[in-house]
């Protein structure tokens, strides 16, 4: 998750934006940015990108029958 806290983070300031103004264009809560921007880990995927949506980017979770990881 800390790529994604660096990556929002420094986009949003690139754009001169607070936390407050980028979370009312993401139309999510001020708290979902922060909790981004700290790293957090238990956080709701769709919120996430749909601040990651802003920046062209989004999450998909990986099934297990996609994963390359051993099992």
């Amino acid at each position: 998750m800390n790529h994604i806290a660096e990556f929002v983070k420094t986009r949003r300031k690139q754009l001169g934006m607070t936390q407050e103004e980028f979370a009312d264009k993401a139309g999510v809560a001020l708290t979902v940015i922060r909790k981004i921007e700290q790293g957090k880990e238990n956080l709701n995927l769709s919120k996430v990108n749909r601040v990651l949506s802003l920046f062209g980017h989004i999450l998909i979770p990986i099934s297990e029958k996609d994963s390359k990881l051993p099992k």
